[in-house]
């Protein structure tokens, strides 16, 4: 039964109320470090107090996935009370209770491509957060041109054995299982005989090796895979049809990295740089070239997350452009990178700091070279405009 105005402004006033009583003050400020994200996982611990009593109550409500169906661990709300949770939640500046690649990528797969059995194994794990997931895709010579990829897959009774490497690999040391496309069969055209798979990270022949960064940090890792043997039931969809689901998967992906662009990521930008460059008698930021930087920053902002909070009704109405994903994750991946630019220039010489008080330990130093990175993963900023080139605006290609 539709949901009518007067439900939803119920609704709405419900759910402000119970964030208000449940949100404690310390999860609403933004995340200023690692340790305050809870990603979840067997080994998961929480950096604080106030940490788990956010995550276990959003927990209990099916609220860290409110718009997944309740037998599988969600919320069950419907597209337009799930659209009032999310505004009620940005209005306190709640940070998320749980992050998670099952979350966003992996969930939306299984609903769509699952087998039941898979659904209820998987589904309601990731909702509690009890298992961590990473992504394998990328390969050493299969980035941007996915579909080249050669970890293999042979057939063995029921199960099959995987061999080869994934690079690239977000938190795979932390991981508890991968959501992996591997080849399966070797003689079709390269976009066929893939399959999609999921298997535990303590398999036997699974290891992994971090990726140091410029940023110093190794949020990436290689990850190799000597005789693995998998279940042929864990396979997703039909077999060598994976990448029906992996192309799913890349659009939910990519929405994903392009909300790193949107509003409501920390202070606004004018606060910050005057914090460091202060303002002159009007109240205005000293620096007018800054300052105009930040103004046109802030508009296309603002227009991004527009943009999202459409993109997101239409995809709810089945009318989204499979495509527009795409533009998506370019626009708020470069929109974060000017953001980080702008935020290393409002620093001023403290902002280059690596090690020390001033830069409590580089933060804003290390975070501005990691989002060099943003442009690439999930496909780069290139390949992004022309799957906008050729699907959205219909170009002729090369």
């Amino acid at each position: 039964m539709e949901t009518t105005v007067a439900d939803l402004e119920q609704f709405r006033r419900e759910t402000r109320a119970w964030l208000e009583a449940n949100c404690p003050p310390e999860m609403r400020r933004p995340a200023v470090s690692d340790a305050d994200v809870f990603w979840g996982g067997r080994n998961a611990k929480f950096s604080s107090e106030p940490q788990r009593v956010w995550f276990e109550r959003m927990r209990d409500r099916g609220w860290t996935v409110p718009d997944w169906p309740r037998e599988y661990g969600g919320g069950g709300l419907d597209p337009a009370e799930t659209k009032v949770l999310r505004e009620e939640i940005a209005a306190i500046g709640a940070r998320p209770p749980l992050s998670s690649f099952g979350i966003w990528m992996l969930g939306p797969a299984l609903l769509k491509y699952g087998s039941e059995a898979q659904k209820r194994e998987h589904l309601p794990r990731i909702a509690a957060g009890l298992i961590r997931w990473c992504q394998g895709y990328s390969e050493p010579n299969a980035g941007s041109d996915l579909a080249s990829l050669q970890t293999r897959a042979e057939s063995d009774g029921d199960d099959f054995i995987i061999n080869g490497q994934k690079i690239w690999t977000s938190g795979a040391n932390y991981a508890d299982w991968i959501f992996c496309l591997v080849r399966t069969d070797p003689n079709a055209k390269k976009h066929d005989g893939i399959s999609f798979i999921l298997f535990d990270m303590t398999s036997k022949g699974v290891s992994t090796r971090p990726i140091l960064l410029i940023s110093g940090y190794s949020p990436f890792c290689e990850t190799f895979f000597d005789n693995v043997r998998v279940a042929k039931a864990n396979a997703v969809g039909q077999i060598n049809r994976g990448w029906d689901v992996a192309k799913y998967l890349l659009q939910h992906e990519r929405a994903m990295i392009s909300g790193m662009g949107e509003r409501g990521v920390g202070r606004p930008l004018g606060q910050i740089a005057a914090a460091s460059i202060g303002t002159d008698a009007h109240g205005w930021l000293e620096d007018p070239i800054l300052r105009s930087q930040i103004a046109s920053f802030d508009v296309d902002e603002a227009a991004l997350a527009a943009c999202a909070e459409r993109a997101i009704d239409l995809a709810k109405a089945g009318q989204t452009h499979p495509a527009f994903s795409s533009a998506m994750k370019y626009y708020g991946t470069e929109l974060n990178k000017r953001r980080h630019e702008i935020l290393m220039a409002a620093g001023g010489i403290d902002a280059l700091e690596w090690e020390g008080p001033r830069s409590r330990e580089g933060v804003r130093a290390r975070a501005w070279l990691r989002t060099k990175a943003n442009s690439i993963e999930g496909g780069t900023s290139e390949v992004m405009l022309g799957i906008v080139a050729k699907r959205i605006l219909d170009l002729p290609g090369p």
